[in-house]
This record gives structure tokens, C-alpha cells and sequence, in this order.
């Protein structure tokens, strides 16, 4: 796995090349990872998925889900790849889930907690390597302590989870080293420290004097930590790790927030966002064509000339009724103004969905709770966020990032004009 840079102002754009147990394939950067449960894309079969444009080549496994399944790929014997029907594709195994809580206060010294189905497991550095053997993923995510995100926890704490991740590093090291069903892969260290920045600085150092494949920064997901504390943390220790190797974030996945994150050196991301929208019963309609004018690009693109702003306050005030965690980025398509909707989700959209299908269509699939509204939302869902992905590697290489940073963010404030019917 080999990090290839070109020069390009405000992130870093390049290739993560040499993938795999074969080294065949690639992942451009910035980029992200197929968001899986299980090793299945959420609402879709693998048929479906194909259907998909852009999807990422490394796709997340979260290890609740395979830890629970420990004994049944231990028996299978050729890994979680081979076992879920994926044996070509390339698997980053990740500790938590990116959409499940956590509960708060039960790592120890010696265990960290994960979260199931099947309620809490207990995890020991010895225990956590026993199932990577298992699974025999191409990347993972060391084991380590990020219960600092609550917004509450001291200098203290922050200390212990650092120590607590670099003693918990240095095991899993070890037991790689003695582990030749893990000899083709790569662990990433957890950059752990709260919202102390000494901590996460000695985090950093010390985790980038040891021999791991990239680097994981760990515990920005939430609200609990101030944006600006967040932004000044994450470019304080992306300055600290090396340029050669990788670096991923978890928990980070809305539009305006991976441009900020880009800006301060972060490579990969997780593709939990577009799945979380398509539970809501949500479209993602922002626009990333980067123009010179930006407004003038989202009011050309959305034919919006015309809104009145008080329609627009209604709307936001139906549409926060909905669901408090939407974003501006989507529109909720449960909503009766859509029943007689009959544009594409989004226009210009090339999905699936888009090509063969409607608003009203999807809007009438959501209030009669048919499986099939699950299913195009979420190819919908994928291939733009996937395709938003591909237009920042573009703004970099036409040194344009400041301007889709200008037409995100207009549209973080806002909230995209086309969530109006038949625009």
C-alpha cells in the first residue's frame, strides 16, 4: 500500500495504490470508504450495487457485527472476504459502527466495550487480534480506548485513553507479527487525546514512531465537541503524522464538515451519511458544480429565482418537524408536497433511481413503507455523495476547492433550493 501525492493546494490529492492481497487495486484521495453492514451496502443486493456509479473500492466492515460471528469464520477458515461473497474486494474493518451509539464509562485498563446485537462484548487486545485472524480484513482499525466524546472528560481522562491506545497498540504489534493470516495486513493507529491538544499531539507522535500502515483520527464523531476545537485539533496532529501513509476519520461525514477536514489533511472517510439519510426517508439534492459564480450556479441549477422566503421558513419549519437530525443537504420526501411531484429526485441525476423514477413515485413507496423506497433512495443516496467525492478531486486538481467550499457551505446555511416540487 503505497500513498502517491500530486501537488494540489488546500488537500491531498493523489492515489492510494497497491490495495489487496493482489495490490491491484486503488483508491483515490480524497475519498471514501462502501459503508456496510456486515458486508452487505444497507437495502441493496449486490445486483443493485452494481447499478451504482463511483462506488469506492475498499469497503467498511464494522467488527460488532463479525465479532458476533467469531466462531463461524474461525471454523470457515478463509476470511470474512470469501465468506460474505466479496473475495475480490478490499475490507477495512473498523471498531465501532459508525451509526450506532456507544454508551459512555465502561473501558477499562485492560478491555474495551463494543456494541451488538447481542448487547455488550468485552474486548481484549488477545481477543480483538483472535478475531482480525478470522476475519483476515486487508485494513483495520487497532484496537483502542475513544470514549472521549462525551463533551464532559478532563485532562485526565484524556490521558488515560492515550494510554490506554498506545499499550493496546503495542500488544496487537506483537500478536501481528506471530500472525500469518494477517501477514498481507495493514493496522491502522488510533490518534486518541479528547479535546486536550497535548494529548492528541503525543498521541500522534507516538503512534507514528510505531510500525502501523496509517492512521486513524479517533473521537471527533458528534456535537459534543466545539467545531473550531475539532478543526484545530485535526490540523494540529495531521502536521504531526507522516505524508507516506493514509489518513482516515471517523464519525465526519456531512458535506460542509469533509471539505473542513480535506482542508486539514484528512484522506478517507466513512459513507455512513447518504445511509443515515436514506432512513429518514430522505434525498440528497445539495449541488457540487463547482462555477465561478457559485450562487449563481444554485440558483441556475435549481430554478430558485423566484422563492419567496417566507415559503421557504414554512418549509424549513415542516421539514424540521420531520426528523430533527436532517440536514440542509436533503429533502424529505414523506413530505405531501411530493405527491404530485413527478420530476426525478434530483435533475441532471444519472442514478438509477433518478433515470427511471419520481418523486411522487418514491413519496408513495415511503407512506405505504414498501421495502423498494429503502432501495432507490439508497442508490440515489450513494452515488451522489460518491459523486460529490469525485468533484473535490476535480475542484483540487483546478485548484476550485474554495469555491465548492463557497457553494457548500451557501447551502449548509440555506438549505438547497430545489427542495421544492417540480424544480
Amino acid at each position: 500500500m503505497k500513498v502517491k501525492l500530486c501537488g494540489a493546494g488546500g488537500g491531498r490529492l493523489g492515489t492510494l495504490a497497491g490495495l489487496g492481497r493482489s495490490g491491484a487495486a486503488a483508491l483515490a484521495l480524497p475519498g471514501c470508504l462502501l459503508y456496510t453492514r456486515t458486508g452487505s451496502a444497507p437495502h441493496l443486493t449486490r445486483d443493485t450495487l452494481q447499478a451504482v456509479g463511483g462506488v469506492p473500492a475498499v469497503a467498511q466492515l464494522t467488527l460488532p457485527a463479525l465479532a458476533e460471528l467469531h466462531d463461524v469464520l474461525e471454523e470457515y477458515k478463509e476470511g470474512a472476504a470469501k465468506f460474505i461473497g466479496m473475495p475480490n474486494a478490499v475490507l477495512y474493518c473498523s471498531l465501532h459502527d459508525p451509526v450506532t451509539p456507544c454508551p459512555s464509562g465502561y473501558n477499562t485498563n485492560k478491555t474495551v466495550s463494543l456494541w451488538g446485537n447481542s448487547g455488550r462484548m468485552e474486548m481484549t487486545a488477545s481477543k480483538f487480534m483472535d478475531i482480525q485472524r478470522a476475519i483476515q480484513p486487508d485494513w483495520f482499525q487497532c484496537i483502542s480506548d475513544g470514549d472521549t466524546i462525551s463533551g464532559e472528560v478532563g485532562r485526565k481522562r484524556a490521558k488515560k485513553s492515550v494510554d490506554r491506545s498506545l499499550s493496546f497498540l503495542d500488544v496487537c504489534l506483537q500478536l501481528l507479527e506471530k500472525s500469518p493470516e494477517l501477514q498481507g495486513s495493514v493496522m491502522f493507529g488510533a490518534i486518541e487525546g479528547g479535546d486536550i491538544l497535548e494529548e492528541r499531539l503525543r498521541s500522534a507522535r507516538e503512534t507514528a514512531k510505531r510500525p502501523v500502515g496509517g492512521f486513524l483520527l479517533d473521537g471527533f464523531q458528534g456535537c459534543a465537541m466545539a467545531k473550531e476545537t475539532k478543526l484545530k485539533l485535526i490540523a494540529a496532529v495531521t502536521a504531526e503524522l507522516p505524508e507516506d501513509k493514509p489518513r482516515i476519520i471517523h464519525g465526519v461525514g456531512k458535506p460542509d464538515e469533509v471539505l473542513e477536514c480535506i482542508e486539514r489533511g484528512v484522506d478517507v472517510f466513512e459513507s455512513f451519511f447518504p445511509f443515515q439519510v436514506t432512513e429518514r426517508g430522505c434525498a440528497l439534492v445539495f449541488s457540487y458544480d463547482c462555477h465561478p459564480d457559485p450562487e449563481a450556479a444554485v440558483l441556475k441549477q435549481n430554478g430558485a429565482q423566484d422563492l419567496e422566503k417566507n415559503d421557504a421558513e414554512e418549509d424549513q419549519d415542516e421539514i424540521s418537524k420531520a426528523d430533527p437530525e436532517m440536514t440542509p443537504f436533503e429533502i424529505f420526501l414523506k413530505d405531501k408536497r411530493y405527491q404530485d411531484d413527478f420530476g426525478p429526485l434530483l435533475e441532471g441525476c444519472t442514478c438509477y433511481c433518478c433515470q427511471r423514477h419520481t418523486r411522487a413515485y418514491v413519496h408513495h413507496l415511503l407512506v405505504t413503507n414498501e421495502l423498494l423506497a429503502g432501495v432507490l433512495l439508497m442508490m440515489h443516496n450513494f452515488q451522489h455523495y460518491f459523486s460529490f467525492f469525485s468533484a473535490i478531486r476535480d475542484a483540487l486538481r483546478d485548484n476550485k476547492l474554495d469555491q465548492l467550499k463557497k457553494l457548500v457551505f451557501r447551502q449548509a446555511l440555506q438549505g438547497p433550493a430545489n427542495a421544492k416540487p417540480g424544480q
